[in-house]
């Protein structure tokens, strides 16, 4: 049965800088090939339809995810060169699968990509995550869901998830959740939508 795995995908932009978007594409568990969905408006759409490739990688730095799901990485992370094709490894990721476009539908405002790996690799083990890490993403979801949620609800969620932060979490976790309640407590203050 398929099911969405959460990670990272690194893009090319047209000037050959990276982009870094999360993204759960639908996979099987033999990871033989992803079903991309970002939406048409995306950079990340856009690089994948010019260049029909990229990266998707595994990661357990829930700070990196945060700051990339909602455009606010301090600078690029680290890379290396993609083995099969041109793309790029982000040097914290667990492992990778290089991937390349097979078929495209633009019917609805989220792309369907349809992929083949043609390369896999591994750096290091997935460290794992706890549930001040869960609590993270979940708060980084609701942060990227401003523009269709109440921005009080999503304060109330984030309350709900504060404890399992405090409780659990590491430097990093704390670090993320801050940087996310901040981000919330900014966009709810400016009425700005999510970018």
């Amino acid at each position: 049965m398929p099911l969405i795995l959460e990670g990272i995908v690194t893009s090319r932009n047209a000037d050959r800088s990276v982009n870094v978007a999360p993204m759960g594409p639908i996979v099987d568990r033999e990871l033989s090939s992803l079903l991309l969905r970002p939406f048409q408006s995306s950079l990340t759409c856009q690089n994948l339809l010019r260049t029909r490739c990229g990266v998707f990688l595994i990661v357990d730095d829930v700070e990196l995810i945060a700051r990339a799901a909602l455009n606010r990485l301090v600078e690029a992370p680290a890379t290396v060169p993609a083995h099969v094709i041109d793309g790029e490894i982000l040097s914290a990721a667990c492992r990778w699968h290089e991937f390349e476009v097979t078929d495209i539908n633009l019917d609805d405002k989220r792309a369907e990509l349809r992929t083949r790996i043609v390369h896999d690799g591994r750096q290091r083990d997935f460290f794992g995550f706890n549930r001040a890490c869960h609590a993270v993403l979940e708060a980084t979801i609701l942060a990227t869901r401003l523009h269709l949620m109440a921005a009080s609800a999503v304060v109330e969620e984030m309350e709900r998830l504060r404890p399992l932060v405090e409780k659990t979490g590491g430097d990093t976790e704390h670090r993320a959740f801050s940087f996310v309640e901040q981000y919330v407590a900014e966009m709810a203050a400016s009425g700005k939508p999510v970018a």
